[in-house]
Parts: C-alpha cells; structure tokens; sequence
C-alpha cells in the first residue's frame, strides 16, 4: 500500500540530498510531486531522477523566499495536478559571523529569510489546500541551531527558533482546516562528509562559519548516542511520515531526526564507551543521492 497515494505535494529545494531525497520519496509513495529550486536545471535533474524509476514529478522554478514566486509555484501544481495536500520548505539564507562582527544588513536578511519563506510556503499552500478542501500537511526544515546556542551563529539560530515557533502557530490558526504544520530538525548530516570536504588537510572538521573549523567530524560523531549521522533518507523517512494519514492527529510538533542527540545528557559521550570513530565509521560508507547508494567514500 502506498502512503500517499492520490496526494500531491510540493518539495521547496531540490538537491541531490535532502530536498531530492524527499521529493523521490514522496513519489515512490505514490504522490504526484512538483519539485522546485532557484535553479530549473536543478529542479529537473530530480525530476529526471525521479522519472527513472518510474514515478511521476515535474520541475518548476522559483525562490520560496519571494511570495510571488510561491503564488505561482502553488498555483502551477493546482493546476497540473487539481489539488495540493504536502509540501516540505527548507529554504533561507545563511550568513555565519560572531555578533562581534555581524553586519546589520546580513542579520535582517538572515533572520528574516527562513521564517518569510515559512510563512509565504504555508501561507499560499495552506490557501489551496482550504480551497480544496482536503486539508493538508505542511513541513518545515529546521535544524539543532533552533535549539542552541552557537558559535557565529547567532543570526541562523535566530531565524530558524523563529521559525519554529512560526510553524507552532501556524498549527494553531490551521487546525480548524484540518491541516497540519510540522518541523523536522536534523543535526549534522551525513551527506555533509563529502559535501563540506575542503582540502585534504581539513576533510575530518565541520567548517562552519567563515573558515573556522569549531570542532571535529570525530567530536559530532562521538556525540551521537545512535553512533551515526543522520542520512538524507532518514528525513525523507520521517517527512513521508508526517505527510501521511498516520500522522493525522499530530500537528504543532518538532520531530527530531538527530541520532538522539538533542536528548542527551550534555556532558556524555557515547562515542568514549563505543569507541566509535571517524576513520572507523566511514571505511565503507557509500555516497548517497536523492536518498539511495551511489558509490563508497574514500576513508
């Protein structure tokens, strides 16, 4: 039985990792899914991934962040499709500074970016799916910064707590509707091993901030009491989820795709006990794209 059979969504990002991962999903669950980016040669790579396994999506191109754009991309899978009951947003602009250093014109546009994109998204999609008549699930991407503080950070961490308690409320003026708004917040990514890889010299540390490594990959993993990250199609798994009916009754909530890393005690580390470690945890590891195997990584 398919999930989602006879639902269509829309997916706001369209990579090869996460925002790829859920539109293929979504569609391998029998969902009709448009799948936009900024960019349409890349919202129409996952399409034509997607349509190599026998799926249905279709590309379109536009910025979450700009309400016009929304409007439209709403308004184009009403009418290729007939209805909208998903969608999944994860769009926003990051700029990473100490607040020593943060210029005021980045802080507006950083802290405002994730939750105008949350609010246009939900606005417009929320709007289609009343008109429909079916209610609806709507998704928002956070990450751990929404529940911590962090080191050059303090205007990604701002926003994405902003919009977090802009899908809580959203929940609230939705319910009536019968549709539901959620997050997902994942910590670091796996995909992030290969993605983030600089030199040769650097490839073992999250670079996070203007090219100031605050600690190792083998730090993050010893920190995960499931002793691994999170992949793309651990998201995509959990979005899948909370697009369909099994989470009819769960609205307002932040579901955590995060190895259990936000739940444990602070100062423990798993990875002292396991012994696990970068070298060890990644001799093996396959790259993946759009939530499946591609090819090993090179330890």
């Amino acid at each position: 039985m398919k999930r989602l059979d006879s639902k269509v969504a829309i997916v706001f990002g369209a990579g090869p990792n996460i925002g790829g991962a859920i539109a293929h999903f979504f569609a391998r669950e029998g969902a009709r899914v448009l799948v936009t980016d900024v960019a349409m040669a890349a919202a129409e790579q996952t399409v034509e991934f997607i349509r190599s396994k026998g799926f249905e999506a279709s590309a379109a191109a536009g910025n979450a962040v700009d309400e016009e754009d929304v409007s439209r991309l709403v308004a184009t899978a009403m009418e290729r499709y007939g209805r909208l009951d998903v969608i999944v947003n994860m769009a926003g602009k990051v700029h990473w500074s100490s607040v020593l250093e943060m210029k005021v014109d980045e802080w507006k546009e950083a802290i405002t970016s994730f939750p105008t994109a949350g609010l246009v998204t939900t606005k417009h999609a929320a709007k289609a799916m009343i008109k429909a008549g079916n209610g609806g699930s709507i998704i928002q991407l956070l990450s751990t910064a929404a529940h911590f503080g962090q080191p050059e950070a303090a205007a990604y961490a701002t926003a994405k707590a902003g919009l977090m308690n802009f899908a809580r409320s959203a929940a609230m003026d939705l319910a009536r509707y019968g549709i539901r708004v959620n997050t997902i917040t994942p910590c670091a990514m796996e995909h992030q091993l290969w993605t983030k890889m600089r030199a040769e010299v650097e490839k073992r540390k999250f670079e996070i901030g203007p090219g100031k490594p605050q600690y190792s990959r083998d730090d993050y993993l010893k920190n995960l009491p499931l002793g691994r990250f999170p992949r793309a199609a651990d998201l995509a798994f959990a979005a899948v989820f909370l697009a369909s009916d099994e989470a009819a009754c769960i609205t307002g909530i932040d579901l955590p795709v995060d190895s259990g890393l936000r739940h444990k005690y602070p100062t423990w580390r798993p990875g002292d006990q396991s012994g696990i470690t970068i070298d060890t945890y990644m001799k093996g590891l396959r790259r993946t794209e759009y939530g499946v195997e591609t090819e090993e990584i090179e330890p």
